[in-house]
């Protein structure tokens, strides 16, 4: 295994919950509670989970985006970002904080390392700029030294890049189907040359065929650009297939941890089996035993005591309302928070 890249330690993020004809905060709605684990050069993590389970929250936060979307918003813990210049560690959250002392110049030099892929990938384009203007924002922002002409000549080698024609770089967004358009969101990703790209399920709104597409284009551009994912993501088989590791989430908690084969083919914790029963089998003749979950997810002003999962496990034993689990290594880098897993 690589050097780490990023590490996580007790990462929180709680929402404000406004309330009377003033809007004060009455509450807060713990969206990420106390996530660890450990991101390698060259590796990709998928996180997977319902909705609601705090993996683009997670995501958001490490970007630093959050803060500026709910300025109320309260982040701790730490995220370590081993930065190339320097070879030593940074802490993302105090760089991003609106407390943070550093001018937005100093900021830069970490952002650049950091990019994100959204989701939707037309409301992330500007509809108003056209391609080389989206593609080369970046370059402008982070390397002012260049001409007009380096940053055109590096926009057509990105386009290529993603398997788009240089002429593309004068279209604009709505001219694009839904896999060019997260093809020019890539495209704009890699433009700094990031160590470590966030994919916020970068291919759950196109079809199945341009799913493939791609995915097969991010592994590409991995091996060439060598730079780490963290994919986010709900589909198992689509994470199983990109990731070298899996990170199951629940009501913001990682319940399980672990290579991609083992978490895929010999899942522990009781809510990754019932998520691997629900994937969908190509094969006709061969059926999963589907293992049904009781109820909904719960809200997150209202998390159950002890074991978040309880209500709903199809295991669970009296003193799983009492007690919180914490993540136990059972396999070599396997991790569950389940003690009776």
């Amino acid at each position: 295994m690589s050097e780490p890249l990023l590490q996580l330690e007790d990462l929180r993020v709680y929402f404000p919950v406004y309330s009377g004809v003033l809007q004060r905060i009455t509450g807060r709605l713990h969206a990420v509670e106390g996530v660890c684990f450990t991101l390698h050069r060259r590796e990709t993590l998928g996180l997977v989970g319902e909705s609601g389970s705090g993996k683009t929250t997670l995501g958001r936060a490490l970007v630093g985006i959050l803060p500026h979307m709910v300025p109320d918003v309260l982040i701790s813990g730490r995220a370590l970002f081993r930065v190339p210049e320097e070879g030593e560690f940074v802490d993302l959250l105090q760089i991003f904080s609106r407390r943070s002392r550093l001018s937005h110049k100093q900021r830069l030099r970490y952002r650049r390392h950091l990019q994100m892929v959204f989701q939707d990938p037309f409301s992330s384009l500007n509809p108003r700029l056209s391609v080389e203007q989206i593609v080369g924002e970046p370059l402008q922002i982070h390397f002012p030294e260049l001409s007009r002409a380096e940053i055109r000549d590096r926009v057509i080698w990105l386009l290529e890049k993603v398997g788009l024609q240089p002429e593309d770089r004068m279209r604009y967004p709505h001219e694009f189907s839904g896999g060019q358009r997260q093809r020019i969101g890539l495209a704009r990703a890699l433009a700094t040359h990031p160590e470590l790209v966030i994919c916020d399920e970068p291919v759950s709104a196109l079809d199945v065929s341009i799913q493939a597409q791609v995915i097969n284009l991010m592994e590409d551009l991995q091996e060439e650009f060598g730079m780490a994912y963290l994919f986010i993501a709900h589909d198992l088989s689509v994470v199983h297939h990109i990731s070298d590791r899996i990170a199951v989430m629940y009501l913001g908690h990682v319940v399980e941890l672990g290579p991609a084969d083992a978490v895929y083919f010999a899942p522990k914790h009781p809510y990754t089996q019932a998520l691997i029963s629900a994937v969908p089998v190509a094969d006709p003749r061969y059926r999963r035993e589907r293992i049904p979950l009781r109820g909904e997810i719960p809200s997150l002003l209202r998390k159950p005591s002890g074991c978040p999962f309880h209500p709903r496990c199809p295991q669970a034993r009296p003193d799983c309302a009492e007690l919180t689990p914490t993540l136990r290594e059972l396999d070599p880098g396997h991790w569950v928070a389940c003690p009776y897993a």
